[in-house]
């Protein structure tokens, strides 16, 4: 079985939305916050799971701009500057469909290392 392609990906700036529609059917509704937390660079992912550095304060967080790289996926820039990870179609899709999952982990996991969603004030 082949991986679900993107037939149409569209921002929606206001609501810091992602919305992406696959070959196979299926839509996902995924927040800028969301993908930014679970950006598959290795600045947030390390080279291994050890090395995964939580990410806090990014409640706030918009994409810029989304950039098509090759065939295969989008690279997505960040109002905060982040823009070292490469969205494969595959990881686009294994982050809507394990959405509650995902989420309820880094919920967890925030919460383990006694921090918050919200954004970080200097």
């Amino acid at each position: 079985m082949k991986n679900p392609i993107p037939t149409n990906i569209e921002l929606h700036k206001k609501s810091k939305i992602l919305e992406i529609s696959f070959d196979n059917g299926e839509q996902f509704e995924l927040s800028c916050e969301y993908l930014r937390i679970s950006s598959p660079s290795a600045e947030v992912r390390g080279h291994s799971p050890e090395q995964e550095i939580l990410q806090v304060g990014k409640a706030d967080v918009n994409i810029d701009k989304i950039v098509p790289v090759g065939t295969y996926a989008v690279q997505l820039f960040f109002d905060d500057d982040h823009d070292s990870g490469i969205y494969s179609w595959e990881w686009l899709y294994n982050l809507g469909k394990n959405h509650d999952k995902l989420w309820q982990q880094y919920l967890d996991k925030l919460e383990k290392a006694g921090q918050k969603r919200g954004p970080t004030y200097a």
